[in-house]
Parts: structure tokens; C-alpha cells; sequence
């Protein structure tokens, strides 16, 4: 029971592989307080276990929280909260992480994956408000999403719905990480729009990219963006390719799922004008009429505050008993 002596909050958890955030956070989604540290993934689970109840039992000395929410890169089991092998935490084979914080902290824990925890807090604190139908797509070093219908998270049979970087886009194509080929997110996740640039760049060594990065192997995505500032017609051509596979994705998750609005988060979306209006036309000219129509394609809102509120969301929906609206 919420009462004046005990106000609406919650303990959040963002484990990332390089960094450590935890917070504590309002029912509203205010950020009250929070602390941040390396996460030494290196070291193993049980180091990086000692790292967050530390920073946890500092912020809940002058916090009382209903509950606790985590969110950490899959695949997990967010109904056990065990942690199976995510690639950027070396050592974390099924983790009892839940019930480990569980009991070192007497408190009811919730975990979730990162993109689902951030698909939760666009749609409870940022662009996705006010919607009963949306989806989530974060443009990172992978691509990874999160799918909200009728107000509540789609998760699926086993919890790991919403993989929407590994879409199909093209049968045979580049190799993905997930081990099939084709991947949305081969093509357009910020790690392979870099590789893609560096291979056309060692097939044109003239070009512009090579000239702004220094060297081959330092274009990165932001290259990209320098040089589509500079109109340089290569590039152009290499992202007018990128934005025709990104908008086939979001083409066939609209097709399938039929949302009110799609939000677009991670780095890839600080391309700004140069990514979403020509994306909102192609999706535009690609998806049937009828499911197209007001269906928007937006900038998620949140920031580099997702992942605190992401993971707050997770504890919030479970903390009062509520669909989050």
C-alpha cells in the first residue's frame, strides 16, 4: 500500500556493459536521485553484483521504494530473473540475478531486457505517451525493440518478443551477429552503417570518408554524417541505400503490427533531418494505405535517461498493479 511516509517510488537498475546506473525514481518518471560507475564487466557477475548493491543501499538510505527494477541486455528470463549469457557480460551464464537482489535488498525485483524496458518508458514518460499501440526501435550498436500493445508490453512465449533488428530484409545478405544473414540489423545499426562505409570506402580510397576519418578503419557512423553535410554523392548514394533498408524493416513492422507510432531512439537518430523525413517517405510509398494511415515515425524523447527509467518502468507496472498508460 502506498501511503505519505512510504511516497510512489521506485529503485531503477540500468546495467550496461561499460557503465552502471541506478536511480531512484517517481511513479511520474522524475529521476530523484541516481549514481553512475564502471561496470567492469571483466570482472564477473559476482563483482558487478557488489558494485550495484553498493550504489544501491547508498540511494535507498534516504529513499523507501516499492520495488525494484532492473533492465540488462538478453537473453534473460523475466520470470525468474536469470541472466543467460548477454555478449557484453562476459561470465553472466544464467545468473540468478532476480533473486539475488531479492534477498540482499528485501525487496520485490522485476527484470527486463533493455530495449523492452526502454519501449516501457517512451511509451509511459516520453514520445510513445498517450498511445495504446507502438513500437520501439533503438538504432545502436545493434537494433533492438520493444512492442507495446493495447498499453501493455508484448513479450511472447518465452519473453524474447520484439527482436525486430533481425528481421529478414534481404535473404542471403550480410552476416548478423544472431547468426542468420539479412538482418535489419547487419544493415543499419550504427556499428554496421560503419563497417558498410568502410567497405565502399576501401573500394573508392578518393573518397571523402576516408579523408574526414584519417584512415580507413576510423569512419564510424558520425563519418557519415559529416560527409552527407559536405554533399558528397558517394555517401549520399551509400545512405539513400541504408535509409531503403531501414524503411523496409519499419515497413514490415507496420505490417504487422499496426501502431498508432513508431519511436526511433539510439545514436543512428542523431542523423536528425537527414534520417527521418526521407525514412517517413519512403515507409510512406512502401506500406498498404490502410495501415499506413496516421502512423508517424518519431525521435524517442528520453535520452541518455532511458535506461534508468526504463528500468523504473519495468518495477513501476508491477508495483501498482496498473497497465501503464
Amino acid at each position: 500500500m502506498i501511503t505519505t511516509e512510504h511516497p510512489a517510488k521506485v529503485l531503477a537498475i540500468d546495467i550496461g556493459g561499460t557503465k552502471l546506473a541506478i536511480g531512484i525514481v517517481s511513479r511520474s518518471g522524475e529521476l530523484l536521485a541516481s549514481l553512475r560507475c564502471p561496470t567492469q564487466a571483466h570482472e564477473g557477475p559476482d563483482a558487478v553484483l557488489s558494485r550495484i548493491l553498493d550504489l544501491s543501499r547508498t540511494l535507498l538510505q534516504d529513499h523507501a521504494v516499492e520495488g525494484v527494477g532492473v533492465g540488462c541486455g538478453g537473453p534473460l528470463d523475466t520470470t525468474t530473473g536469470t541472466i543467460k549469457n548477454p555478449p557484453n557480460l562476459p561470465g553472466w551464464l544464467d545468473y540468478p540475478l532476480g533473486s539475488l537482489l531479492k534477498d540482499a535488498l528485501n525487496l520485490p525485483v522485476h527484470i527486463d531486457n533493455d530495449a523492452n524496458a526502454a519501449a516501457l518508458a517512451e511509451h509511459q514518460f516520453g514520445a510513445g505517451r498517450g498511445t495504446r499501440h507502438m513500437v520501439y526501435l533503438t538504432l545502436s550498436t545493434g537494433i533492438g525493440g520493444g512492442i507495446i500493445i493495447d498499453g501493455k508490453l508484448y513479450r511472447g512465449k518465452h519473453g524474447n518478443a520484439g527482436e525486430l533488428g533481425h528481421i529478414t530484409i534481404q535473404h542471403g545478405g550480410h552476416p548478423c551477429n544472431c547468426g542468420n544473414r539479412g538482418c535489419l540489423e547487419a544493415y543499419c545499426s550504427g556499428t554496421s552503417i560503419a563497417r558498410r562505409a568502410r567497405d565502399l570506402a576501401r573500394q573508392h580510397p578518393e573518397s571523402l570518408l576516408t579523408q574526414l576519418a584519417g584512415d580507413l578503419e576510423s569512419i564510424r557512423a558520425e563519418t557519415v554524417l559529416e560527409a552527407l553535410k559536405q554533399q558528397d554523392p558517394l555517401t549520399r548514394m551509400f545512405w539513400n541505400q541504408t535509409l531503403d533498408m531501414l524503411a523496409a524493416g519499419i515497413t514490415s513492422v507496420i505490417h504487422t503490427f499496426d501502431p498508432e507510432r513508431i519511436v526511433l531512439g539510439g545514436g543512428v537518430t542523431n542523423f536528425g533531418p537527414e534520417l527521418f523525413e526521407p525514412l517517413r517517405q519512403r515507409v510512406n510509398t512502401l506500406t498498404i494505405p490502410d495501415l499506413n494511415a496516421g502512423v508517424d515515425i518519431v525521435p524517442a524523447e528520453l535520452g541518455n535517461a532511458v535506461g534508468i527509467l526504463g528500468a523504473a518502468a519495468v518495477a513501476l507496472q508491477h508495483a501498482f498493479h496498473e497497465v501503464l498508460r
